[in-house]
């Protein structure tokens, strides 16, 4: 059972998630928090699988959570949920390590498939927000911390990348490519230690400030 623990300020927004993954059979809301200062709390006790996290709350942001989490090194993956309207909320997400966003009205077959993703180390970063990431990040630094560029990527590395700024983890990627899972998921480690950053993510990011996306 992947356990989740949902953090949004909006009860009506909670229970309808809530009321959707009670319709799976391995996936469950454990804890619920409507507040950044619950949510942290919540969070350390229950220590979930998943962590569902709404950006704008009032109070203690998304974001903020998200931070202090980074800081406090409690290792939980995150999905924040969005409604794609404020570009450096996303951007800074991100820099946070967070492992994907999903809008608030998604259906139930992209919020499971999503979680269970997660829940094994992928990350979500779907087409619907590459193009809004790509439009921020031509106006805006992308200040996180990385390595030089050791070697330029190959041919082979920069098409895997521009796959992973789509959204397609590393089973996805196999498909299109031909490649078995195990080859595209060496890809994947060469690209991160090319570009000198540990995270899908932040590969992404770096792949667009240098271009190769």
């Amino acid at each position: 059972m992947i356990k989740i623990v949902l953090v949004d300020d909006q009860m009506l927004v909670r229970s309808g998630i809530c009321g959707l993954l009670d319709l799976t059979e391995d996936i469950r809301v454990v804890a619920e928090a409507a507040d950044g200062a619950s949510a942290l709390s919540t969070i350390a006790a229950v220590q979930p699988d998943v962590v569902l996290l709404d950006i704008r709350m009032p109070g203690m942001s998304g974001i903020e959570v998200l931070q202090t989490l980074k800081r406090q090194n409690l290792a939980v993956p995150v999905i924040l949920l969005t409604t794609f309207d404020d570009d450096q909320a996303l951007l800074d997400g991100m820099r946070a390590g967070a492992r994907g966003f999903l809008l608030k009205d998604i259906s139930l077959e992209r919020l499971t498939q999503a979680i269970r993703d997660v829940a094994q180390g992928l990350t979500i970063f779907r087409p619907t927000i590459t193009e809004r990431i790509v439009q921020a990040v031509a106006s805006k630094a992308t200040n996180f911390e990385c390595l030089e560029l050791a070697d330029p990527l190959t041919v082979r590395e920069t098409e895997i990348l521009r796959l992973m700024a789509s959204g397609m983890n590393n089973r996805e990627i196999a498909d299109a490519l031909g490649p078995s899972e195990g080859t595209v998921k060496n890809h994947v480690s060469s690209i991160l230690s090319k570009l000198g950053v540990r995270d899908r993510v932040r590969a992404v990011l770096r792949g667009l400030e240098l271009g190769y996306i």
